[in-house]
């Protein structure tokens, strides 16, 4: 059989009903390319479905683009964004009329409805409310993760939305990236037989770390949600949904051991731009990051005129927390976390979270009883012991314009595509992460967090 004929009856090039490694090895080359197929449940829109965005930072632009790129699919009517530089933005690329712009959420909804959804992308600390409202209203609702701060509100969201029969579609986009699904698809098909075990890894990447995380909005889990739940729900969930088995009992340790005061070298400053005598060779320097750099910039509401930012920058860095000290923060998230899970069936899985690498993009390994698979978001290995070949799979898929380095492999897109399609249907079978299937991997770092903190294995009670 040549390549052309096999490609074609294994259907890989239309999304692969049936993969081995068996049949992949007759191939002359062992190395894969492949991308999603297109969802034969999805139709052509008679109109594009209408959203308002609540909070335009990073994530509410991401989703925007979608409509921008797509407008016959998506049309963002409306946004709520304290920061005026932002909602101007926004309101500019997605041509919203004054009366439909807002500083608030909660002047949204003293509106009456006028969207078909909401997409909520505020700070995580403001997603329980307008969420609830909204669903209140009849609105379905793309939620950006964490779904809310605690159990109970996680469970209050999922409560009224069974109620009041909406859609709420929570952004683990990793369900949606090429990679995953392919890894999920395989492990279905016993391409490496029983799962036994799991380990993954995520680097967040030294630099990440300390814009996000020590000097950037989520540097203190009090304000806002615990790193486990903010950085890694997405890892959680990955885990279990790729397993597709249960979760019955988890135990973490972790904690805050570099981002510390007393770690502070002499001659450190308040600020980076404060005459610190070792900027110059401190690897979490804001001025080299932000300023000589240009890394992250986007944080900063620079102007469109760029002959200004080199001053705007410096400016922002003497009167924000991104031109403090990584060592003098007010915060308290741990740099090295870890947490071990037993699943249904007796399989088990690692993860760890780690500040301290020079890279990203998360990694993984599964072994099963027939095979393994190794891979890191840019390929995957996988090995059958059955017949000692070795296929590698490489996915390619659209990241959004702009992020090509979101660390989501192209998941960002594929969920606002198949949330516009599940809401111009009203059909939430067309998700693989509505809160119903979300939920139970947000239980699992609420635990997580209770066993680090009280040192002790958490059963896991959906």
């Amino acid at each position: 059989m040549n390549r052309r004929n096999l490609l074609k009856s294994l259907g890989l090039s239309i999304g692969a009903a049936v993969i081995s490694t068996e049949a992949l090895a007759k191939l002359s080359d062992n190395t894969y390319a492949y991308s999603l197929p297109a969802n034969p449940l999805h139709k052509l829109l008679d109109k594009p479905v209408t959203a308002i965005t609540l909070g335009a930072g990073s994530r509410g632009t991401v989703y925007g683009n979608f409509a921008t790129k797509f407008p016959d699919q998506l049309n963002v009517v409306g946004v709520a964004e304290p920061n005026k530089f932002r909602n101007d933005r926004y309101a500019t690329q997605h041509q919203i009329p004054d009366q439909h712009r807002f500083n608030t959420w909660e002047e949204v909804f003293k509106q009456p409805k006028f969207a078909d959804a909401i997409i909520i992308s505020t700070p995580d600390n403001l997603h329980y409310e307008p969420c609830m409202k909204a669903l209140a209203m009849g609105y379905d609702i793309l939620l950006e993760k964490p779904i809310a701060p605690t159990e109970k509100e996680c469970r209050d969201i999922l409560k009224l939305a069974k109620k009041n029969n909406r859609i709420v579609a929570v952004c683990h986009v990793l369900r949606y990236a090429p990679y995953f699904v392919k890894m999920r698809e395989l492990i279905a098909q016993g391409a490496i037989g029983d799962v036994v075990s799991v380990q993954h890894f995520e680097p967040i990447e030294h630099l990440h770390m300390a814009h996000s995380y020590v000097r950037g909005n989520w540097h203190n889990s009090k304000e806002t949600t615990p790193i486990i739940l903010a950085k890694s729900c997405h890892d959680l969930d990955i885990i279990k949904w790729v397993i597709n088995k249960p979760s019955k009992r988890i135990a973490a340790m972790g904690d805050l051991k570099w981002f510390r005061r007393e770690n502070a070298p002499e001659g450190s400053t308040a600020r980076c731009t404060d005459g610190c005598k070792v900027e110059r060779e401190c690897p979490y320097s804001a001025i080299r990051h932000y300023h000589d750099n240009r890394k992250r910039t986007f944080v900063l509401d620079l102007p469109a005129d760029k002959s200004t930012h080199s001053e705007v920058i410096m400016d922002r860095l003497k009167t924000t927390n991104y031109g403090r000290c990584v060592y003098r923060m007010e915060n308290d998230q741990p740099d090295h976390y870890v947490t071990t899970i037993q699943f249904a069936d007796n399989i088990t899985a690692s993860f760890s979270m780690e500040a301290f690498t020079s890279y990203h993009g998360r990694r993984t390994r599964i072994m099963g009883a027939m095979g393994d698979m190794v891979g890191d978001m840019e390929e995957l290995v996988v090995n059958d012991f059955r017949t000692g070949k070795e296929l590698k799979l490489k996915p390619k898929a659209e990241d959004v314009e702009g992020y090509k380095n979101s660390g989501h492999g192209g998941g960002d897109w594929f969920l606002v595509h198949d949330f516009v399609q599940a809401v111009s249907q009203q059909d939430p079978s067309l998700l693989t992460s509505t809160i119903d299937e979300s939920i139970e991997s947000h239980i699992m770092g609420f635990m997580a967090e209770e066993s680090r903190k009280r040192h002790k294995v958490m059963d896991i009670k959906l």
